[in-house]
């Protein structure tokens, strides 16, 4: 048989059978809890567990604290809820749909109403196929028998997807007698999913399990009814617009439909601005600063100066205030476990500051506005005055908006807090989610590269560290918020596609981005390009693809 040779990433080195499994690579390994292993690193590269090695390789085994096997494990749960969901209600659909709640929010569709009861009914038919450890089993059809199989069960969003695959061969799970298709790695059985918790949550479900924290638990529960409200709207877009999934909008794609769509698009977001701006200004008495917050690569400001166009239409003067300047002096900045810089902590702001200026301007007085040279570690002061006048209102951004120490010392009244994030409306299908992260980090790697010189393999390497600081920052505060405006655009994936595979493309396998590069590029080629010439100047999109008409580098 010959044998191979296998570095582990704590640097051992072992000889082993060619052709042996990563499953018994980890049995051979480790004696317990061999179980916490969700996906294996093959020289970079993602590799199921069923998989095998035929050659020398570096391999890194993933638990639950990477976002990797994160997300490898909600599949995997979401693939028993469905088998579970279907026979305890024969003929019922499923549709997985967003995040919420540190989980999935989903509904199932019956010949009666989902309730409680319901749920708990099929929360024990989960655990009863999880305790039997039931197998994952991946089978390669053709693309014409996958289509007899989601013709004969009417799963119209996959037909529909299966029209744009290039391809000849789909690869399918099948768990039990389920079969199904899946964005992405699975682990091998059922058994590896012990931690869950499945909630009603009107009119659907709520399926919870550990995050990158917990991992052996589930995170404790955090209602989002605002955030839930925003995904609601957007599902009313994504109907007057009438796509559904990746395949109803390919389907406009190919059909020459998209200038339309693009034009409705903007509109609906620019109506939805208009709407916030009008809140603002009917209570314009007492607000007199707008906090703006939201995650890395929201479209906040961009939102921002469309909103300051919407204030001024009413009649009202926005005045931008950069809480960059409030920055402590260097040698005053909190430091990281590391010991670098924390400039993401509240704590690195000078709060005191702040406040004090604040309360000055809504009492009418004058204040100094202070300059960061971010070369010198320092603030300055360079004449730069401010007093606001009777229309005046401060608009202000930054990822502390929502945190009530910001802005500690100033009456709740005279505050209204915006919360703006690409929540995305558009999902693969009905049992594979498009997770907001994804469009969020397609943005970034393309304005990285365009404003910054920065690479893909650069932003993709930094985005966890962004993600841990939103995590403590932005995330748990969201629903401080007054309003929430979602900044995705139904079809803004289409147009990223043409400007991020190639960025994608030029990440080596050497490289530790690569198992993520290949997983956008995979996730991309579900999209049919769509032409930027329609996109209007003042769209969020351009914040990121560059012809915007609010950027003078433009």
């Amino acid at each position: 048989m010959g044998k191979i040779h296998v570095e582990l990433k704590n640097g051992q080195r072992i000889e082993c059978d060619k052709g042996i499994s990563l499953l018994d690579l980890i049995k051979s390994l480790y004696k317990e809890n061999k179980k916490n292993i969700i996906i294996a690193k093959v020289d970079n590269d993602l590799k199921e567990l069923n998989d095998t090695l035929s050659r020398d390789s570096k391999v890194e085994f993933l638990t639950l604290s990477s976002h990797e096997a994160r997300r490898i494990y909600a599949r995997g749960l979401s693939f028993v809820l469905i088998r579970a969901a279907m026979e305890v209600f024969p003929g019922c659909t499923i549709s997985v749909e967003h995040s919420l709640n540190k989980g999935l929010y989903g509904e199932i569709y019956k010949n009666k109403k989902l309730n409680k009861d319901d749920i708990a009914q099929i929360r024990e038919r989960m655990q009863k196929i999880i305790n039997d450890d039931a197998p994952f089993e991946k089978l390669t059809i053709s693309l014409k028998e996958a289509a007899e199989f989601f013709r004969r069960y009417g799963q119209n969003d996959k037909l529909r997807l299966l029209k744009y695959l290039k391809s000849d061969t789909i690869d399918v799970y099948k768990c039990g007698w389920v079969y199904d298709y899946f964005y992405g790695s699975m682990v091998p059985s059922a058994g590896y999913l012990k931690y869950f918790e499945l909630e009603y949550y009107e009119p659907g479900f709520i399926l919870r399990y550990p995050d990158i924290y917990t991992q052996n638990s589930i995170p404790e529960y955090q209602d989002q009814k605002k955030l839930f409200l925003v995904y609601r709207e957007a599902e009313q877009w994504a109907k007057v617009l009438d796509v559904a999934d990746v395949g109803a909008l390919n389907d406009k794609v190919s059909s020459g439909e998209m200038g339309d769509m693009i034009r409705v698009s903007e509109a609906l977001h620019e109506k939805k601005i208009a709407k916030i701006a009008d809140t603002i200004t009917d209570n314009k008495d007492k607000i007199k600063i707008v906090l703006i917050s939201g995650p890395s690569s929201s479209g906040k400001t961009t939102f921002s100066k469309r909103l300051s166009i919407q204030l001024r239409v009413n009649g009202l003067r926005p005045k931008a205030i950069s809480l960059d300047n409030y920055f402590l002096d260097r040698d005053k900045t909190p430091r990281k476990e590391n010991g670098q810089p924390d400039f993401e902590s509240i704590d690195a702001l000078d709060i005191k500051l702040i406040n004090e200026h604040f309360k000055k301007l809504l009492n009418g007085e004058e204040i100094d506005l202070p300059v960061f040279n971010f070369i010198k570690g320092r603030r300055e002061y360079k004449g730069d005055k401010l007093k606001l006048g009777k229309d005046t209102i401060l608009i202000v951004e930054g990822i502390h908006g929502l945190n009530k120490a910001l802005t500690c010392d100033i009456a709740p009244e005279n505050k209204f807090k915006i919360y703006v994030s690409a929540l995305t409306q558009l999902n693969i299908d009905n049992h594979n989610r498009i997770p907001t992260t994804d469009l969020r980090i397609l943005r970034r790697i393309i304005r990285d590269n365009r404003t910054r010189g920065r690479n893909a393999e650069s932003t993709i390497l930094g985005f966890p560290d962004v993600r841990r600081g939103e995590d403590i920052n932005i995330f748990p505060y969201q629903e401080e918020a007054d309003m929430m405006f979602n900044s995705a655009l139904i079809y803004e994936l289409g147009v990223l596609k043409k400007y991020a595979e190639p960025l994608l493309k030029e990440i080596k396998r050497s490289s530790s981005a690569y198992s993520e590069a290949k997983r956008l590029l995979s996730f991309l080629g579900y999209f049919l390009t769509v032409d930027e010439k329609e996109v209007p100047t003042n769209s969020i999109i351009r914040e990121f693809i560059g012809g915007s008409c609010f950027y003078e580098d433009e």
